[in-house]
């Protein structure tokens, strides 16, 4: 083979990792949805409702499958986040910070698989109680910068805000996702645009069960870029959650049921574990119910942020 045909074999094998990476993950390539977030990372969560006091970790992991052509894009998702729900108050709100660490694989068009780690998000978060069934937060942090060929490689500013109803049992909460990259274009000249992902969420427990649903849609914004083709997905399907003694978890499937620009419709499955690692009262734990005070009404941690 030629040197200029290796060259270009090469050219071509990076961008269909890319292109894999941007669909399955919420990286770019220039026709696809740029989200730094992962559309759909915080259904099944009451994001916008305040919890314990203490230490959480969520473990999120999901398997995707985009129907593109000739042959299917592939890929594996996988986010911890701890979350440190503070006794401090800010403006009247709980004070939290969370930290996440992705690891995430991809395989494109059916090849190899390629795995490697993504961007890490910092940031704070206060709640705010408005009565007590009803509460919002404001989230305000960024994605580090990142070497991988498969997730974005510049850093972004992260807010999202949130709303969540948690009385009787329910857990209906809408959390609004704007992301701001701080660069125009990664070094091999891909554009960037801000983004917008809303995630949907509506379940109501009986006992330790919890069912419902959950939808989430994503859009890049637009850009004054000739050519550029915004990439974007609405997704819906089923919930179902149990709370076991120590932890909690929640399955779930999403399809899409529209799409622009990124090649196919996606069906993702989802599995999430919510999990205590410290409080300070545990006294006050209601059985059966984890991380949730008895004067309470929530549903299960929001650590999976």
């Amino acid at each position: 083979m030629k040197l200029g045909q290796k060259v270009r074999r090469a050219a071509q094998v990076v961008t269909s990792v890319c292109i894999a990476g941007a669909c399955l993950a919420g990286a770019s390539s220039s026709a696809l949805a740029r989200s730094a977030a992962l559309p759909g990372i915080t259904v099944g969560l009451p994001t916008g409702w305040q919890v314990p006091e203490g230490v959480q970790m969520a473990l999120t992991t999901s398997f995707a499958e985009r129907s593109t052509q000739p042959r299917d894009n592939q890929g594996n998702n996988n986010l911890v986040v701890f979350l440190w729900a503070t006794p401090w108050k800010v403006l009247g709100g709980q004070l939290r910070f969370l930290q996440s660490f992705p690891f995430n694989a991809a395989s494109p068009q059916g090849g190899p698989w390629q795995a490697g780690l993504y961007q890490p998000l910092t940031t704070a978060q206060i709640a705010w109680k408005i009565n007590d069934n009803l509460g919002v937060s404001y989230f305000l942090g960024g994605f580090w910068p990142s070497d991988t060929l498969l997730a974005l490689r510049s850093a972004s500013i992260a807010q999202r805000f949130a709303i969540s109803y948690v009385g009787d049992g329910w857990n209906v909460t809408a959390n609004l996702h704007y992301g701001t990259m701080l660069a125009e274009n990664s070094p091999t000249n891909v554009h960037y645009s801000d983004y917008l992902n809303l995630d949907l969420t509506a379940t109501k427990r009986f006992g330790k069960w919890s069912f419902g649903a959950v939808a989430f849609g994503s859009t890049d914004l637009p850009t004054n870029r000739r050519g550029y083709r915004p990439g974007g997905q609405v997704a819906m399907g089923p919930l179902v959650a149990y709370a076991f003694d120590k932890f909690t978890v929640q399955s779930f499937v999403t399809r899409d049921i529209a799409q622009r620009n990124l090649g196919g419709e996606e069906t993702r499955a989802w599995l999430r574990f919510l999990v205590p690692l410290w409080r300070p009262d545990k006294g006050e734990q209601v059985p059966n119910r984890v991380l949730v005070r008895r004067n309470s009404a929530a549903g299960p941690a929001i650590a999976g942020q």
